[in-house]
């Protein structure tokens, strides 16, 4: 047989959902590709369609989408175009979610509750899935929901980077919003020179959604610029709460920083009129411009997404990107 040649070069591809297209092509710039493009639309009774304008056969394909609200309507959307590179002979699929849909429901709290963010991982390996790669997810242990690789990204490094040129000649202390996410401001601490920690004692209603009971703070914050750190913002309620906790405990000032700008109502309003100084958070989700505040400060995760799709398109190491922290 002559004239047939097998090609074993890779072809990296990047396609981007339009929950959040912005933040794509920043990752495509980045990587010195352009997005894929994409025929995407909506039927008149709310159904998806996806189709790609050119061959994707073959190729290693990285498809972002972050899952912001009317969040079941972008994860259909993830699903589907997952689907479609599946069906169109896609060599490898990448589903790279900057936010995990569904992270919160992890475990069951009480009796005939579902578990959500297994059922999301279950969903995306049935439309064929091959990997994901995710930032900061609300539990550990949802890497292993997943039948494959998953690349936990922490943004961690981007958040510490930031305080420390801004705050660094004060004196800090690092405060988790609850006892559970003690471990993540340990790692705060660690990389911050070991700067004290304290946790903020609090009581949640479990009948009701965001919604906390009681807050005191446990440990010394007397004086300190307090680092208010969490996984995600979402109404505001508890971390706004645990900065008047720190501020009547005699903290100096309150720092708010976390990775996902869920900000649903009423968060922005809660945030601007807090006793925080500022609220850093990353982009792995979209702000839009009616919820953009003076105190907001917004980081890029597209170098750290950029940087860990190419750590995997070359068969390289995530975990080499956390100084092995991973």
């Amino acid at each position: 047989m002559t004239g047939m040649k097998r090609t074993t070069e890779k072809n990296l591809m990047v396609f981007s959902g339009r929950a959040y297209p912005e933040l794509a092509e920043e990752v495509a710039d980045l990587l010195e590709c352009g997005l894929v493009p994409q025929d995407a639309r909506a039927f008149a009774n709310g159904e998806l369609y996806v189709r790609y304008e050119e061959s994707v056969r073959g190729c290693d394909a990285f498809v972002i989408q972050s899952h912001t609200a009317p969040i079941n309507e972008w994860i259909m959307e993830h699903l589907i175009m997952v689907d479609a590179l599946k069906r169109a002979s896609a060599k490898r699929i990448t589903v790279v979610m900057p936010f995990y849909g569904y992270a919160r429901q992890d475990k069951k709290h009480r009796g005939r509750e579902p578990i959500s963010a297994r059922l999301v991982a279950d969903l995306f390996k049935t439309a064929g899935a091959d990997r994901l790669i995710t930032v900061d997810l609300h539990a550990d242990q949802i890497q292993g929901f997943f039948d494959g690789p998953v690349d936990h990204l922490m943004a961690l490094p981007i958040l510490t980077d930031y305080v420390k040129e801004k705050y660094g000649d004060q004196e800090l202390a690092v405060v988790s919003p609850d006892a559970g996410r003690i471990k993540v401001a340990e790692r705060w601490s660690a990389r911050l020179g070991g700067v004290p920690l304290a946790f903020i004692h609090k009581t949640r209603r479990i009948d009701v959604a965001n919604e906390v009971v009681a807050n005191r703070v446990v440990g010394e914050v007397t004086g300190k610029i307090c680092i208010l750190t969490d996984d995600m913002i979402d109404t505001g309620g508890t971390i706004v709460k645990a900065a008047e906790a720190c501020m009547a405990d005699g903290a100096a000032g309150v720092i708010i920083a976390a990775t996902h700008p869920i900000l649903s109502d009423p968060a922005v309003d809660r945030l601007k009129n807090s006793t925080a100084m500022e609220v850093v958070v990353t982009n792995t989700l979209p702000v839009a411009e009616e919820k953009q505040f003076d105190k907001l400060t917004t980081l890029s995760i597209a170098p750290l997404l950029s940087r860990a799709i190419r750590e995997v398109f070359e068969d390289g190491s995530v975990t080499s990107m956390f100084d092995g922290h991973a």
